[in-house]
């Protein structure tokens, strides 16, 4: 299990390497100024709408369309020292996180940017059972923690596998095109007292996450870029750009099984 986890972690690192970099040369490629990057972060006062199916995975013939939400925020912030949200820097050795995986779906416009997110997690106790909930929070490219999405109380079986949660989101509005972090903070349902946290620090499954919301994913988008054809720049970038894209192509063939998985998770939520 170590292994596989290893694996996808490295596929992934892979994955967000050679898109950073066909990024890089292409903006290189157009000129492309700091000012003019800095500006694809959008409207920093639009509001965040965010639309959630928690725990598919449970009794799914119970699952309908009636139990999706849409929960509104306050508008992203991006700028700040990223501390605790809840302001606790430690827990007890009674709770702790086994294991976290995301995987990223939409993306209508092929650009990367994904604005679905499928976050499975498997917390573990120290009690045979306890009742917890937990709140998921988003970091803009290593800005401070935004809250995104909440889930219902559940309950914990000691060291189970069996309890795992399942959250998958679609990010609707105020998410700027970018690499986003994930943070999970579990609490006591009866009291809400801080109990655990996992986040990209303790696995490379919560970091470096290409995301965008809903409205900034168009297809019909024509973004048209002019490569020099002086000094024979533009045949280097084509050739540059066909290795990357073998490589890739490997790397997503990879990731294939664990991406088919969580299709049946989402199938609930559509």
């Amino acid at each position: 299990m170590i292994a596989a986890k290893g694996k996808n972690s490295l596929h992934r690192r892979t994955y967000f390497g050679i898109v950073s970099a066909m990024l890089f040369l292409s903006a290189a490629s157009t000129g492309l100024s700091a000012a003019e990057a800095t500006a694809t972060a959008g409207d920093t006062d639009e509001i965040r709408i965010s639309r959630s199916l928690r725990n598919p995975e449970r009794e799914r013939e119970k699952y309908s369309k009636l139990e999706k939400s849409d929960d509104s925020y306050k508008a992203l912030s991006l700028s700040g020292t990223r501390s605790s949200p809840s302001g606790q820097q430690s827990a007890g050795n009674d709770f702790w996180f086994y294991t976290a995986d995301v995987v990223l779906f939409n993306d209508d416009d092929f650009d990367g940017f994904y604005w679905g997110i499928d976050l499975l997690f498997d917390a573990d106790t120290y009690y045979d059972v306890a009742d917890v909930y937990a709140v998921v929070y988003l970091s803009y490219e290593g800005g401070p923690w935004n809250e995104y999405a909440l889930t219902d109380s559940f309950q914990l079986y000691g060291a189970s596998a069996d309890d795992e949660y399942v959250l998958v989101t679609e990010l609707m509005s105020g998410y700027p095109t970018g690499y986003y972090d994930v943070l999970i903070e579990l609490f006591d349902s009866f009291d809400g007292e801080f109990l655990a946290s996992y986040g990209p620090e303790d696995t490379s499954e919560l970091s470096f996450l290409p995301l965008e919301d809903s409205n900034r994913d168009d297809p019909h988008f024509d973004d048209q870029v002019v490569i020099s054809h002086g000094g024979g720049g533009a045949t280097s970038w084509w050739m540059i750009s066909l290795m990357l894209l073998l490589l890739l192509g490997t790397s997503l063939r990879n990731d294939r099984k664990r991406q088919q998985k969580a299709q049946i998770r989402r199938s609930k939520f559509n």
